[in-house]
């Protein structure tokens, strides 16, 4: 197979792992802001803030990765490379890192 084809590929499937990122997060959003306060007895607004902020990052992760695969794409056709920027990155990390430890300091007080 003809490099090129291989490149152009390897950018559409890293394109669908920004889509199945942003549609796992969608489900996590879904799950902890309206399937998890139906077994808390406690108060359902923390749930339903962090659920929010999860759907925030996911679509925060489907608009990243479409502009992404945009800048590749002209990349590629350029024959060049379109590297990821590092703040973004770090960004996108620490939302994950912040509703990560949100999740668990929820599940630790048992609301």
């Amino acid at each position: 197979m003809d490099p090129t084809r291989r490149t152009w590929l390897a950018a559409e499937r890293t394109w669908l792992a920004w889509w199945r990122t942003g549609l796992g997060a969608s489900a996590v959003a879904i799950a902890v802001g309206r399937v998890v306060p139906g077994f808390t007895g406690g108060s359902h607004l923390p749930f339903k803030l962090l659920g929010f902020a999860y759907g925030i990052l996911a679509v925060a992760i489907l608009a990243i990765g479409a502009v992404r695969q945009a800048h590749v794409a002209e990349a590629l056709r350029r024959g060049t490379y379109d590297e990821l920027s590092s703040p973004l990155v770090l960004w996108l990390t620490a939302g994950g890192v912040g509703l990560a430890l949100a999740t668990l300091a929820l599940i630790a007080v048992g609301f």
